[in-house]
Protein backbone atom coordinates (compact mmCIF):
# COMPACT_ATOMS: atom_id res chain seq x y z
CA UNK A 1 0.00 0.00 0.00
CA UNK A 2 1.21 3.34 -1.16
CA UNK A 3 2.15 5.46 1.67
CA UNK A 4 2.72 9.36 2.70
CA UNK A 5 4.19 11.76 5.42
CA UNK A 6 2.20 13.42 7.97
CA UNK A 7 3.86 15.85 9.98
CA UNK A 8 2.62 17.77 13.15
CA UNK A 9 3.30 21.35 14.27
CA UNK A 10 2.08 23.35 16.99
CA UNK A 11 3.79 25.65 19.61
CA UNK A 12 4.89 22.87 21.55
CA UNK A 13 5.91 20.39 19.84
CA UNK A 14 6.09 18.57 16.74
CA UNK A 15 5.75 15.07 15.18
CA UNK A 16 6.40 12.87 12.33
CA UNK A 17 4.83 9.92 10.60
CA UNK A 18 6.07 8.06 7.51
CA UNK A 19 3.90 5.32 7.24
CA UNK A 20 0.13 7.46 6.66
CA UNK A 21 -2.14 5.74 3.96
CA UNK A 22 -5.18 8.26 4.82
CA UNK A 23 -6.32 11.17 6.18
CA UNK A 24 -9.81 12.55 6.63
CA UNK A 25 -10.19 16.55 7.27
CA UNK A 26 -12.43 19.07 7.17
CA UNK A 27 -11.93 23.13 5.91
CA UNK A 28 -15.24 25.04 5.42
CA UNK A 29 -16.21 23.34 2.29
CA UNK A 30 -16.81 19.76 3.79
CA UNK A 31 -14.70 16.92 4.54
CA UNK A 32 -12.55 15.43 2.41
CA UNK A 33 -9.17 13.05 2.10
CA UNK A 34 -6.36 12.64 1.32
CA UNK A 35 -4.21 9.51 -0.33
CA UNK A 36 -0.54 9.10 -1.30
CA UNK A 37 0.49 11.03 -4.32
CA UNK A 38 -2.15 13.91 -3.89
CA UNK A 39 -2.15 16.82 -5.70
CA UNK A 40 -0.81 19.55 -3.63
CA UNK A 41 -3.13 21.09 -1.42
CA UNK A 42 -3.41 24.00 0.95
CA UNK A 43 -6.47 24.64 2.86
CA UNK A 44 -7.33 25.78 6.01
CA UNK A 45 -9.06 23.45 8.47
CA UNK A 46 -11.66 24.07 10.46
CA UNK A 47 -11.91 23.49 14.70
CA UNK A 48 -12.75 19.95 15.46
CA UNK A 49 -11.45 16.14 14.63
CA UNK A 50 -9.61 14.85 12.25
CA UNK A 51 -8.19 11.12 11.74
CA UNK A 52 -5.30 9.24 9.69
CA UNK A 53 -4.43 6.18 9.41
CA UNK A 54 -1.13 4.67 9.09
CA UNK A 55 -0.03 1.19 7.91
CA UNK A 56 -2.11 -1.72 9.47
CA UNK A 57 -3.32 0.38 12.36
CA UNK A 58 -6.57 1.76 13.71
CA UNK A 59 -7.25 5.44 13.02
CA UNK A 60 -5.66 7.96 15.40
CA UNK A 61 -8.05 10.75 16.06
CA UNK A 62 -6.51 14.51 16.10
CA UNK A 63 -8.33 17.29 17.60
CA UNK A 64 -7.08 20.53 16.61
CA UNK A 65 -9.01 24.31 17.07
CA UNK A 66 -8.22 25.05 13.13
CA UNK A 67 -5.12 24.94 11.63
CA UNK A 68 -3.24 24.95 7.80
CA UNK A 69 -2.66 21.68 5.96
CA UNK A 70 -0.85 21.99 2.92
CA UNK A 71 0.28 18.36 1.03
CA UNK A 72 3.16 18.91 -1.08
CA UNK A 73 5.85 16.03 -2.07
CA UNK A 74 3.81 13.49 -0.85
CA UNK A 75 3.84 15.47 2.51
CA UNK A 76 0.95 16.48 4.95
CA UNK A 77 1.79 19.19 7.29
CA UNK A 78 -0.52 20.55 9.62
CA UNK A 79 0.60 23.67 11.45
CA UNK A 80 -2.25 24.42 14.55
CA UNK A 81 -1.95 26.17 18.17
CA UNK A 82 -2.69 23.03 19.82
CA UNK A 83 -3.12 19.36 19.34
CA UNK A 84 -4.01 16.05 20.46
CA UNK A 85 -3.74 12.67 19.60
CA UNK A 86 -5.76 9.60 20.67
CA UNK A 87 -7.14 6.29 19.13
CA UNK A 88 -9.68 6.13 21.81
CA UNK A 89 -12.73 8.34 19.79
CA UNK A 90 -14.96 8.69 22.92
CA UNK A 91 -11.47 9.74 24.71
CA UNK A 92 -10.40 12.30 22.64
CA UNK A 93 -13.93 13.77 21.99
CA UNK A 94 -14.17 14.46 25.82
CA UNK A 95 -10.50 16.10 25.27
CA UNK A 96 -11.88 18.04 22.56
CA UNK A 97 -14.76 19.50 24.66
CA UNK A 98 -12.92 20.12 27.72
CA UNK A 99 -9.65 21.37 26.78
CA UNK A 100 -9.78 23.01 23.39
CA UNK A 101 -13.64 24.27 23.70
CA UNK A 102 -12.06 25.80 27.09
CA UNK A 103 -8.77 27.47 25.18
CA UNK A 104 -11.16 28.85 22.63
CA UNK A 105 -13.81 29.89 24.90
CA UNK A 106 -10.52 32.16 26.66
CA UNK A 107 -9.20 33.42 23.78
CA UNK A 108 -12.28 35.01 22.46
CA UNK A 109 -12.64 36.74 26.04
CA UNK A 110 -9.47 37.78 25.45
CA UNK A 111 -9.83 39.42 22.10
CA UNK A 112 -13.02 40.87 23.14
CA UNK A 113 -11.13 42.68 25.72
CA UNK A 114 -8.52 43.75 23.70
CA UNK A 115 -11.03 44.57 21.33
CA UNK A 116 -12.76 47.15 24.38
CA UNK A 117 -9.09 48.47 25.22
CA UNK A 118 -8.42 49.30 21.83
CA UNK A 119 -12.21 51.27 21.62
CA UNK A 120 -11.36 53.07 24.86
CA UNK A 121 -7.98 53.76 23.66
CA UNK A 122 -9.31 55.24 20.48
CA UNK A 123 -11.94 57.54 22.36
CA UNK A 124 -9.16 58.98 24.74
CA UNK A 125 -7.17 59.98 21.51
CA UNK A 126 -10.08 61.66 19.97
CA UNK A 127 -11.15 63.66 23.24
CA UNK A 128 -7.32 64.73 23.88
CA UNK A 129 -7.28 66.06 19.98
CA UNK A 130 -10.51 67.42 20.17
CA UNK A 131 -9.65 69.54 23.62
CA UNK A 132 -6.48 70.19 22.36
CA UNK A 133 -8.43 71.82 18.98
CA UNK A 134 -10.02 73.86 21.41
CA UNK A 135 -6.88 75.36 22.79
Amino acid sequence: MSVFSLQLRDYQHQQRFEDVVSFVGEDDSGSFGIKAQHAHLMTALVFGLARFRRNDSAWTYLAMPGGLAEFRDNTLTIVTRRYFLDQDYERISRTLTEELLAEETKLSAIKQSLRHMEEDLLKQMWLLRREMGNV
